[in-house]
């Protein structure tokens, strides 16, 4: 059996191979029960420390992602808050295959289906780029969505001003044909705005959905949790909304569950989940016009294919 860390990780999935793998992926069978999500100490409101299994398979593969949540790590520990493993076992004997590192294959399949879900929702001509989040994930998400669309121009909003300029001038010489630069004035920037990708860790709206134009794509990647959100009812009602996991986003995903609780958005409303968007072509967008968006809460399989192709690649 493989043990696989996150350097090997690194060193054998790209973008350019494994958008496209997702995409055929999502189109064959698949089996993923609904994750658990257990905290540890659900007597005490004030913790949030949880453990996590996420299981799934494929005529190839079994897989089970398991992860610790302690948001409390850095304060206390000087560690980061989430840990993460995938168990790989052979579809047809069962076999053990690897453990592989479940936290950098997340960072790439989460951003690898982010980019999945605009390739397939936005304009084929957006070139405007709006990031909100200066996290770990930016840069996977950056590198993504320039593999899939045109981009010439991309603003980076966040809270800590040296992350964004230290993302501005590290992807300005990476990508020299596109101009990368901040803004804070929304009211400016967001309605000329092709794809907004919000990943952050807000627990209220990032931004009035009154200022999202027509013809926006919009992904919300950050928010796992029921009662926050990332953007608010007005961009749900406005926009024809997709989403990773029917059972998952309508079980974590507050940009949702607020508006339906609401009484202004129902689950009825949700145009389909990602298999159905590599599926079925005809449900995507409809019009240059129209506002699409896409919530995602992540999903097993796309760990799964993901790790997969890993222990695929290392010896």
């Amino acid at each position: 059996m493989k043990i696989i860390n996150t350097e090997q990780v690194q060193n054998s999935l790209n973008f350019e191979e494994l958008i496209p793998l997702l995409k055929e992926s999502f189109r064959k069978p698949f089996h993923m029960p609904q994750r658990q999500v257990h905290l540890l100490a659900p007597e005490n409101k004030s913790k949030h420390d949880a453990f996590a299994l996420l299981p799934s398979w494929n005529n190839e593969v079994i897989g089970n992602k398991m992860f610790t949540y302690f948001p409390d790590n850095n304060a206390k520990h000087g560690l980061p808050g989430l840990f993460s493993k995938i168990m790989l076992f052979r579809r047809q004997t069962g076999e053990p295959l690897a453990l592989v590192d479940g936290t950098s294959v997340t960072y790439w399949r989460t951003a690898a289906i982010s980019a999945l879900a605009s390739q397939l929702l936005s304009k084929e001509d957006s070139q405007h780029f709006m990031l909100f989040g200066t996290g770990n994930l930016a840069a996977y998400l950056l590198h993504a969505h320039i593999s899939v669309r045109n981009l010439k121009n991309v603003i980076i909003w966040g809270r800590c001003a040296g992350k964004v300029q230290k993302i501005i001038n590290e992807f300005s010489t990476i990508y020299p044909q596109i101009n990368f630069y901040t803004s804070l004035d929304l009211a400016q920037e967001i309605p000329h705005v092709d794809i907004i990708c919000c990943a952050t860790g807000s627990k209220t709206p990032l931004f009035p959905g009154e200022l999202v134009s027509s013809g926006t794509h919009i992904d919300c990647l950050g928010n796992h949790m029921a009662n926050a959100r990332e953007c608010d009812s007005a961009t749900i009602t406005k926009a024809r909304v997709f989403v990773d996991s029917l059972a998952n986003t309508l079980n974590e995903a507050g940009e949702l569950l607020i508006p339906i609780e609401e009484g202004v958005f129902k689950a009825g409303d949700i145009v389909g989940q990602l298999a159905d968007m590599c599926m079925q072509p005809e449900i995507l967008r409809q019009s240059s016009d129209e506002i699409t968006l896409f919530k995602s809460v992540g999903t097993a399989i796309s760990d799964l294919v993901a790790a997969y192709l890993v222990y695929q690649k290392v010896p």
